[in-house]
């Protein structure tokens, strides 16, 4: 049976928060707002409760699952070795809505699904998502929807789609931003936007002081 907390009020958001903790480190899945779209989650190194999530989304494992942090400084611990094209997208853009692609660290024990030696990795601009992965630690986290279906911007939507799969919903309102993050491959010799979205390429253009053609080859 799962169960609606309404994270407008402290004394419901703080139960939430709990419960979603609790669900989390028992394998079980949550949603949970975050500053683009609501998501569906779970422990990162939980391999059975990411393949539950997969399941739950009607998604295989060519699609992985990215990863959601509570700080700048879990990534250390995540890639392979941070770049100064990670660093400085991280300092620009975290927390907001820019999802880096990178070489993960070879002695990680989770599987994602079919991720070919690389993560995605965001950290969300929204304090509910932040507070629950600052608990729980790293979280494997995906739009909360059924595959092929539009992703969930309110609670009720992603409750609509994904019902009693997921054991906590976490309800923080409308999704600010509605669209989904701005996605950067940093995993090869240049980067590359691979999915244009809440952060401007113009922006990333500059941060990384590029020509913003280099970021889109055609």
């Amino acid at each position: 049976m799962s169960t609606v907390f309404d994270c407008g009020e402290t004394d419901t958001r703080a139960a939430g928060i709990r419960a979603a903790v609790g669900a989390a480190k028992a394998g079980r899945l949550v949603v949970l707002p975050t500053d683009t779209l609501y998501g569906i989650g779970c422990d990162a190194f939980d391999s059975d409760a990411v393949a539950a999530l997969l399941a739950a989304k009607g998604r295989g494992r060519d699609m992985p699952v990215p990863v959601l942090v509570g700080s700048w400084h879990t990534i250390d611990g995540l890639v392979l070795s941070v770049s100064t094209a990670a660093r400085d997208l991280v300092e620009a853009f975290w927390p907001g809505g820019l999802s880096l692609v990178v070489a993960q660290a070879p002695s990680l024990a989770w599987d994602l699904g079919d991720t070919d030696g690389t993560v995605m990795l965001r950290m969300p601009l929204h304090p509910v998502a932040i507070e629950l992965l600052r608990e729980v630690g790293p979280m494997a986290v995906s739009s909360a929807n059924v595959s092929g279906r539009p992703p969930a911007t309110t609670v009720d939507e992603a409750r609509d789609q994904l019902g009693e799969s997921v054991s906590v919903y976490l309800d923080g309102g409308p999704a600010a931003a509605a669209q989904p993050s701005t996605i950067v491959d940093l995993s090869g010799v240049t980067p590359r936007i691979l999915r244009a979205g809440a952060v401007s390429t113009e922006a990333i253009a500059e941060v990384l002081d590029v020509d913003v053609d280099t970021l889109t080859p055609h």
